[in-house]
């Protein structure tokens, strides 16, 4: 009988512990990866009336957005649309401005909470992803493990999956096809990808890069390899560069002073101060002049240690430039396959490698006196990343996985050669590339990997670019590491445009469901019209935008200069005053309601002191006047909207707004306006 009482007992407990160590849970929609784009997918969804799940691998919600990347890699502002763009107007909101486009990784935290508190949004943090369950080309459920002491197994079952982490770890463990590395140039017809010698963010020449000078035998200093430079455009494996896009400030009331970190080692950074030496610094501020030589060639001339960006209340981000900086060169090939312990790994080491670096240019007293001092007066911020002492929570992680999907988004994509003609977002970006491998070249130390290709214009992205092979997978969506070559990837991978491809994803998961088909599936055109009609996913009235290059509702009289430089691509500019000269904005009100009207300025150095409208909201009209020094800028420049005051307007009134060329002196410029219901 005890016997008896004893088996059933050990049944008992072992049932009792598989019901505390696991759980399954039910959605229509599993989004794995909290980034910035796992926050909007699940925003939509919700929304949208689908029950979706976030699953974060890691503590931290938002990825770079909030992780210190606080001045926004955007190419051109038109090309953010939808919940991307209304997330840099609630950023707006928060600094008293219209639209924020550099910001405190705090106040991005509290935007992407306020998005979760309204969606009533369902996030389970720490669960790393142990097992994909397919039946044929579908994922019937994931199983994902806490990961803390209590091991906690979690199974969700969903009838759409949406990958939004930086690494692909979803799309990979599903059996879908991805790259890893650069293709040749051969490969698609590109100029830009594989391995790549060129200019920016390269030693000057002549740096030795042995350990004593002249010497081989004494062997290669920290960092650089000891490859031989492959042909140029040839495929490989490597990974561009990570680094951390760090919060800092000169602030003492709110600084945290550099210290020196696990692991330190000097030796690191000899190489630093050789380029200090050779390119003479008087500050850690970048600067690059590119000079014109007799022989017609270009000289490009590196100073300077970090590209920092002002943020507002006196805090930066602090980023990578020239030859030797943030980035850790040739240290996270590892990274992509890697698994979470690899991945620690590799972050500590990035981790540890940041915080020498800054220790090292304010301490070390090989440093010029005057870089160490001028180091010594930035720290990190008290009041950002609480839990990790000032220091960002997110690696860069630029590049991992990229899925090989149903198209594949090339270089030619980005220069507009080729166009897609199922357009479910766009991206502006120049096809950017950090450095990847530092190795030795006719007995120099050079920098190998880094490109800058300016693209000519906003320019589509495939619905195909982030769904899978039909035979692979049948209800996986990829917005984040989507389908494209590597230098593509470099344009496309900003967090805006992830965003922009997460909210696409989840609708367009949104609508298989709904008709129960696969994501191939999808009328793509109904997609489309969904993302143009409720762009912020509730139903609300979407705003209007007349840009200067909307011939339909542009009127212009006089000779207007057409000039680089605008909201979508160029500008109307008038550099004398002429009061018959106007440029005329006309909108196709649907809706009888109050609205506030905005206009884009452009950032020019001629800008007129005054800047004169006539509004007509379809009864009477206004005069309004716009002051130069009115017009302020926080953090990047491009251009900032202007608010030109609140109107009643029926529907179907002929509103326009019309840019006059009276002013004494300077230049007009007519070129974007916005008419936005107020709520």
């Amino acid at each position: 009988m005890k016997k008896l009482l004893l088996i059933c007992f050990m049944v008992f407990s072992m049932s009792s512990f598989a019901q505390a160590g696991s759980k399954t849970v039910e959605v229509d929609i599993c989004i794995y990866g909290g980034s910035s784009a796992g926050i909007i997918a699940g925003y939509t969804a919700n929304k949208l009336g689908k029950k979706a799940l976030v699953i974060e691998p890691r503590n931290y919600l938002g990825g770079l957005t909030t992780g210190g990347l606080g001045a926004t890699d955007i190419g051109n502002k038109f090309a953010i649309t939808g919940l991307a763009r209304d997330f840099y107007r609630r950023l707006g909101k928060e600094y008293n401005r219209f639209e924020q486009w550099t910001f405190e990784p705090h106040v991005a935290s509290k935007v992407f909470n306020d998005y979760i508190q309204s969606a009533k949004l369902d996030i389970e943090k720490n669960y790393l992803l142990e097992e994909v369950i397919k039946e044929g080309n579908t994922i019937k459920e994931i199983v994902v493990r806490k990961n803390d002491a209590s091991n906690q197994q979690l199974r969700i079952k969903a009838k759409m999956f949406i990958d939004c982490t930086y690494e692909g770890d979803l799309m990979a463990k599903a059996g879908v096809s991805y790259a890893v590395g650069r293709e040749a140039i051969s490969q698609y017809g590109e100029s830009q990808n594989g391995v790549q010698l060129q200019e920016i963010h390269q030693f000057p020449d002549g740096i030795d890069p042995y350990k004593i000078p002249g010497k081989p035998e004494s062997g290669l200093l920290w960092g650089i390899s000891n490859e031989i430079l492959a042909a140029h455009g040839s495929a490989d494996k490597k990974i561009q560069a990570y680094n951390f896009r760090l919060t800092l400030t000169q602030d003492k009331n709110n600084q945290i002073p550099f210290s020196k970190p696990d692991n330190y080692n000097p030796e690191q950074f000899e190489l630093l101060l050789r380029q200090i030496a050779k390119e003479k610094w008087t500050t850690i501020f970048s600067n690059l002049d590119i000079v014109d030589l007799p022989n017609g060639q270009k000289e490009y001339r590196h100073t300077g240690g970090f590209l920092i960006k002002y943020m507002p209340n006196g805090k930066t981000d602090f980023n990578n430039f020239g030859a030797f900086s943030t980035d850790m060169i040739g240290e996270n090939y590892d990274y992509p396959e890697g698994d979470f312990k690899t991945r620690e790994a590799i972050w500590k080491k990035h981790e540890d490698y940041t915080k020498g670096l800054l220790y090292f240019l304010s301490h070390d007293e090989r440093v010029p006196a005057h870089i160490r001092a001028e180091m010594k007066s930035w720290g990190f911020c008290k009041d950002e990343f609480k839990e990790t002492n000032g220091f960002s929570n997110q690696l860069y992680v630029r590049e991992a996985r990229r899925m090989i999907g149903r198209k594949v988004m090339t270089q030619k994509h980005c220069e507009g050669e080729e166009v897609i003609d199922d357009p479910i977002g766009m991206a502006a970006y120049q096809m950017d590339s950090h450095n990847i491998q530092r190795l030795v070249v006719n007995g120099m130390v050079k920098n190998e990997g880094d490109v800058q290709k300016p693209v000519p214009a906003p320019y589509p992205i495939s619905y195909q670019a982030i769904t899978p092979k039909a035979e692979e997978c049948s209800n996986l969506l990829v917005p984040v590491c989507m389908s494209s070559s590597h230098i593509a990837f470099g344009s496309i991978r900003m967090e805006p445009v992830f965003m922009v491809l997460a909210q696409s994803a989840a609708t367009a998961a949104t609508q298989a469901i709904d008709n129960k088909q696969s994501v191939q599936d999808i009328d793509v055109k109904k997609l489309i019209n969904k993302l143009q009609t409720d762009p912020l996913a509730d139903g609300s009235t979407p705003e209007i935008l007349v840009d200067n290059l909307d011939k339909d509702h542009v009127t212009v009289t006089g000779k207007w200069e057409t000039i680089r430089g605008g909201y979508v691509k160029n500008k109307y500019a008038l550099d004398q005053k002429n009061e018959n000269a106007s440029i005329s904005f006309h909108a196709n009100i649907a809706e009888t309601a109050k609205y506030r009207i905005y206009f884009y300025i452009a950032e020019d150095k001629a800008l007129a002191e005054q800047l004169s409208f006539e509004i007509f909201d379809g009864k009477s009209k206004k005069q309004v006047t716009i002051n130069k020094s009115d017009i302020k800028s926080l953090g990047l420049a491009s251009g900032e909207w202007v608010d030109l005051g609140e109107y009643q307007i029926n529907k179907n009134a002929k509103s326009y707004v019309k840019v006059k060329a009276v002013q004494n002196s300077g230049r007009v410029i007519a070129d974007a306006v916005i008419w936005k219901k107020v709520k």
